[in-house]
């Protein structure tokens, strides 16, 4: 009798305990699921709780959710792209078998500033190089006062700014959550002219002449001289497209960063990114040369509002032209028109909204 009820008792724990887990995995199941439905990218990142000091207010509260009323329909329309891309992101999951995760090699694109908690994704032939130098003044910690004092070469030295792919992945993922990100981007036909009119027209560009109009002008080029073939200085715009749109260049590696897309260096649908900025408009901005005071959360400034000296040359414009576009585009058949057409606009969807 006493063997029976012990029998019973431990069978009565073994049910309790199977009840428990199935109920814990129930649970997770629920929470998991309702993870997977939420609209993760449109989440305001400070709807339910704070991440700074009592008081105090970060770069990413101001944005989302703007004390000074001057700038709340810029909060609107950032929301609005951020939608946007949210969207789109979505729509070509869900028509995509293959899902990506990221590794840290693909974040050396994403510059970071500690102090200020800012990331940027920076983009060739989107104004990168000023916005280098800008973010070299902010993480100097009093190396740099003065943006355009610093040399444009400089700016492109690796060793002058962090990156996301230097840390642990622990701390990739709290600076991605808490850190403002964000990246510009231009108009994705404009920049490819861009790329191809400084890499492939001007003399000093030797180096690109070397290694890519070399193999350009072998692959796309019939009856080209030994001059050219050496040299390769000599790249039309219809082969530097072919060579673009062929197959077999991204089979035989990456493509460069001044013309791969903005969606391969950024990864905005796996980098929530809380500002999109459009780099041909930066110019027609009636501010555009001035720096305006961004405050910190101890309220300190970064920059005071300053304007910048006339004697200075002006930014350079990145504004290409557009009748330049379309009259170097006309020039090229069809097939490759359509093919630029359908790898750009499928891959740079932060260009939308």
């Amino acid at each position: 009798m006493k063997q029976t009820l012990l029998d019973l008792m431990r069978m009565s724990r073994i049910c309790r305990m199977v009840l428990a887990t199935c109920l814990g995995s129930f649970i997770l199941v629920i929470f998991y699921f309702q993870s997977m439905f939420q609209p993760v990218m449109r989440r305001n990142p400070f709807a339910a709780e704070g991440c700074c000091r009592k008081g105090s207010r970060n770069a990413l509260q101001e944005l989302y959710n703007p004390t000074q009323a001057e700038f709340s329909a810029a909060a609107v329309l950032h929301q609005a792209r951020r939608d946007q891309v949210a969207d789109t992101c979505r729509a070509y999951s869900a028509s995509s078998r293959k899902r990506r995760v990221l590794t840290p090699s693909d974040l050396k694109h994403l510059v970071v500033d500690e102090e200020h908690e800012l990331i940027y994704c920076y983009v060739p032939k989107v104004a990168c190089t000023n916005w280098k130098r800008v973010m070299m003044v902010l993480s100097g910690r009093g190396k740099y006062s003065d943006p355009m004092e610093i040399p444009s070469n400089e700016a492109h030295v690796p060793s002058n700014l962090k990156t996301l792919n230097q840390y642990s992945i622990p701390d990739i993922n709290h600076r991605l959550k808490s850190y403002l990100k964000f990246l510009f981007v231009r108009e994705p036909f404009e920049r490819l002219v861009s790329a191809y009119r400084n890499k492939f027209t001007l003399r000093y560009n030797t180096s690109f002449h070397k290694r890519y109009g070399t193999k350009i002008l072998r692959r796309y080029r019939k009856n080209a001289t030994t001059e050219a073939l050496q040299s390769g200085a000599d790249v039309k715009f219809q082969e530097f497209a072919e060579y673009l749109v062929d197959p077999g260049t991204q089979r035989e590696a990456p493509l460069n960063e001044h013309w791969q897309t903005v969606y391969s260096l950024c990864h905005p649908c796996h980098i929530h990114y809380d500002l999109v900025g459009k780099g041909w408009r930066l110019l027609a901005l009636p501010n555009v040369r001035k720096i305006h005071s961004y405050h910190r959360p101890n309220g300190s400034h970064v920059f005071q509002q300053h304007q910048l000296s006339a004697a200075r040359p002006a930014l350079p414009t990145l504004q290409t032209g557009l009748s330049n576009v379309q009259l170097l585009y006309s020039q090229l058949p069809k097939t490759v028109v359509d093919t630029h057409m359908q790898l750009r606009t499928r891959s740079e969807l932060v260009q939308q909204g």
